[in-house]
């Protein structure tokens, strides 16, 4: 039997060695390539901000950092995929409340998605607008809610997909006005917009800047009201949902990185350094700005706060997701 004394120094060094293989594993994370999966077509925004900082994490880190894409089940394919994986810090989740929200609470999804991943960083967030095709009747969020109330269920409102941020929007508003429209599930928010150009829809809660903004400026569709308790710096002539007579109805979509469930401290504090390093800089700031995106405070990129704002936004909105009866399409 080992005596008590020799058992506490071998139980000492123990303690010792793991704590130095881990500052050891630190030191030399990342040594292969880095893949971060993002659960959508390439294109689409969530992908265009990931590459931005796979890039960044690149420059930083000495590796490659590949972004691969697995769409499909409303997005839980590709967080399925990344929960799976080794808890190495070499397989990341890139994703948004779509995919970490909304998806999982609407398709057979296995895993829980708050527990079985880890948090890095909270990326970049962009609040909804509601915009519609540019000959429409209404000008303004009362002359929308007179029109539809005068044509119940004639409208239609694209979305980007069952559980996306735009079918929530959709579902609150209709709710909190009284109104009724078709609301019109697509596969993406590119093509839901094409048809808002082209007038085949009337209406979308678009979260996604990017691919709003820039018909925007051209006129091909117009924005009644951004879904924010504030004014949006790229539309600020543009009322806020409350000004507009419809208070309280706030919805952003926003973007984060996740590792699966285990990775180690260090290796998630490591990534968490590169991406705050990123959001400090300038030119992604602007970069993020031009794509209709809001930077996180300072307070709001911490691993914690990502777990904790992911955490209040499903329980804010699963309740209303099973109130709804969303099913998939």
């Amino acid at each position: 039997m080992l005596h008590r004394r020799t058992f506490l120094h071998l139980s000492a060094f123990a303690v010792a060695q793991l704590a130095f293989q881990r500052v050891v594993r630190a030191q030399s994370y990342p040594d292969r390539p880095i893949t971060l999966v993002v659960p959508f077509p390439a294109g689409g925004p969530t992908d265009v901000i990931a590459r931005i900082f796979a890039e960044r994490l690149r420059q930083a880190l000495g590796q490659a950092a590949i972004v691969e894409n697995v769409a499909g089940a409303g997005a839980t394919i590709g967080v399925a995929r990344v929960i799976r994986a080794a808890p190495d810090g070499y397989t990341l989740s890139a994703g948004n409340s779509t995919s970490h929200v909304g998806g999982p609470a609407i398709y057979p999804f296995t895993y829980d998605i708050l527990n079985d991943l880890e948090p890095v960083a909270l990326l970049s967030m962009s609040p909804t607008l509601l915009v519609a095709r540019k000959d429409f009747p209404a000008n303004t969020v009362q002359d929308l809610i007179v029109w539809l109330k005068a044509n119940p269920g004639k409208a239609t409102g694209g979305t980007s997909g069952a559980g996306s941020s735009g079918q929530l929007a959709s579902i609150l508003f209709q709710s909190q006005t009284g109104t009724r429209f078709q609301v019109v599930p697509y596969r993406g928010a590119a093509p839901a917009m094409q048809d808002l150009v082209g007038g085949q829809i009337d209406l979308r809660f678009a979260a996604e800047g990017s691919q709003s903004l820039p018909y925007l400026r051209d006129g091909q569709i117009k924005a009644l009201a951004v879904l924010a308790p504030a004014r949006w710096a790229p539309t600020p002539d543009v009322p806020t949902i409350d000004e507009a007579g419809v208070p309280g109805l706030h919805l952003s979509l926003w973007n984060g990185i996740w590792a699966p469930k285990g990775t180690p401290h260090d290796v998630i504090m490591k990534l968490n350094s590169v991406i705050r390093s990123a959001l400090a800089d300038t030119a992604v700031k602007q970069r993020l700005l031009e794509l209709g995106q809001i930077t996180p405070s300072s307070e709001q990129q911490t691993p914690q706060a990502l777990a904790a704002y992911h955490k209040a936004e499903i329980e804010k909105w699963w309740p209303i997701i099973k109130a709804a009866n969303i099913k998939v399409e």
